[in-house]
C-alpha cells in the first residue's frame, strides 16, 4: 500500500485527509448532542450531523481515488454534492416550518438544488463541449435558491418566526451567496475555454489540483458552518 502514502508536498490528498477528520468529528458532535437537544429542533441536528457524515465517507474515497490516479476525483465529489446540497436547503425548510412553511417550499429547493447540480455535472464531464450553456443553466438555479433564501419565501418566513431563526437564517443565507459561490469558479476553471472562452489558467493541471483544494477547504467551512448555525439556533432559539 506504498503508493496510498500521502507524500509531504501533496497538499490535494492532505486537504482530502483533514477534510474527512474534520466533518467525521463534526458528524460525532452533532450526533451526540441530540440527546440534549429540544425536540422541535432535533431533526435539524440531526440532518446537520448527516450532511457532514455523507461527505466524511465520500471525502475518504475522494482521497484514495486522488492517491490512486492523481486525478480530480469530479464523479464523486458531484455524488457527494447531490447528496448533501439538498440535505442544506432541506434546513432552510426546517428551520422555517415553525413558521408556517410548506411542503411545496421544501420541494422547491431541493428541485432546484439537483438542476444546479446535474447540469453542472453535465458541463463538466458529459457534454463539455456545450459547458457553458450548461453553466447558465446549473447558474440559473443557484440564483433561484438565492432569491429564495434572500427575498422569497424562506426569507418572509424567516422574519416572522422570530428574532434567532431571522438571524440564523440571514446567516445561512450568507454561506450560500458566499461560501456556494466558489463552486461556479470552478465549474469555469475547469471546463474548456475557461470564462467564455478566455482560458483563465496556463496549466489545466495546475488549475484543478489549486480548485481541489479550494474545493476541499471550502466544503468543510460549508458544511460545518452550516450545522454549527443550525446547532447555535437549536440553543438560543427557545432562551
Amino acid at each position: 500500500m506504498e503508493h496510498l502514502k500521502i507524500a509531504s508536498d501533496n497538499y490535494v490528498a492532505f486537504t482530502f485527509f483533514i477534510g474527512t477528520m474534520a466533518m467525521m468529528a463534526a458528524s460525532v458532535f452533532f450526533f451526540f448532542e441530540l440527546n440534549n437537544t429540544s425536540q422541535k429542533w432535533r431533526t435539524s441536528v440531526l440532518v446537520s450531523g448527516l450532511i457532514t457524515f455523507i461527505a466524511a465517507v465520500h471525502y475518504y474515497y475522494m482521497r484514495g481515488y486522488n492517491l490512486e490516479t492523481g486525478e480530480s476525483p469530479t464523479f464523486f465529489r458531484y455524488v457527494d454534492w447531490i447528496l448533501t446540497v439538498p440535505l442544506m436547503c432541506v434546513e432552510f425548510y426546517l428551520i422555517t416550518k415553525k413558521a408556517g412553511a410548506k411542503i411545496g417550499l421544501l420541494w422547491k429547493l431541493i428541485f432546484a438544488s439537483l438542476i444546479m447540480l446535474v447540469t453542472g455535472y453535465f458541463g463538466e464531464t458529459l457534454d463539455r463541449a456545450h459547458s457553458v450553456l450548461w453553466g447558465v443553466i446549473s447558474g440559473i438555479a443557484y440564483f433561484y435558491i438565492v432569491y429564495l433564501i434572500w427575498f422569497g419565501e424562506v426569507a418572509k418566513l424567516a422574519h416572522t418566526a422570530g428574532t434567532q431563526v431571522a438571524k440564523a437564517t440571514r446567516i445561512l443565507a450568507w454561506f450560500v451567496l458566499v461560501g456556494w459561490a466558489i463552486y461556479p469558479l470552478g465549474y469555469i476553471l475547469g471546463t474548456p475555454g475557461g470564462l467564455f472562452g478566455v482560458q483563465l489558467v496556463a496549466d489545466p493541471a495546475a488549475a484543478s489540483h489549486a480548485m481541489d483544494i479550494v474545493y476541499n477547504i471550502a466544503d468543510a467551512i460549508n458544511k460545518i458552518g452550516f450545522g454549527l448555525v443550525i446547532y447555535a439556533l437549536s440553543r438560543n432559539a427557545d432562551n
